[in-house]
Parts: C-alpha cells; sequence; structure tokens
C-alpha cells in the first residue's frame, strides 16, 4: 500500500505514537505529502523536539512503532536534522498530520 494512503488511515494513531515518545507537531514531507509516491517509497515525517524531553532514542522509538503500525519504512526527522540547503523547502512544504 502506498505511504500515503496508510498516513491517511493511521493519522490519529500516528499523532498519538510521537506524543507518546516526547516530541510534538508531526508533519508529513516529500513524495507522500505530493502524491508521488508508490508502494515501495518511504514515509517522511517531521516532528519538533521538546526541550528535556526529546531524545535520540525517542526518535528511534516514534520511527519503530510508526513502523509496526504501517508496514511501511519511515524516516523520523526534527527540523535541525535536516540539511541546510533543503530545510527552508522541506520545512515551507510540511503539512500537519
Amino acid at each position: 500500500m502506498k505511504p500515503s494512503k496508510v498516513l491517511e488511515e493511521n493519522r490519529i494513531e500516528i499523532r498519538r505514537i510521537v506524543k507518546m515518545h516526547g516530541a510534538t507537531n508531526p508533519r508529513v514531507f516529500g513524495s507522500a505529502l505530493h502524491g508521488l509516491d508508490s508502494e515501495s517509497s518511504d514515509l517522511d515525517i517531521l516532528v519538533d523536539p521538546i526541550a528535556g524531553k526529546t531524545t535520540l532514542i525517542s526518535l528511534a522509538r516514534i520511527q519503530r512503532d510508526i513502523e509496526s503500525l504501517t508496514g511501511i519504512e519511515t524516516d523520523v526527522l526534527t527540523p535541525l536534522s535536516l540539511h541546510e540547503a533543503f530545510r527552508q523547502s522541506v520545512l515551507a512544504e510540511a503539512t500537519s498530520i
């Protein structure tokens, strides 16, 4: 199944997973956002870290739980983990889940 379809079916649960693991503001970007995804595409999620709460381990747990829920390979990134060459364009296009 395409990541964009899986995302539509699991929005509420994905938001819950992000909150449970200490991050906020989950957003989608990339091919799933634009409807250019295929069944072999991954799901690109952007989250905002919470100071003193979000760790690399919590980001890995978000990724693991979303992948377990959806069966789709998922990348979970924060704004500062985006390469600065395309950070602003990703931030401009990212859409709330």
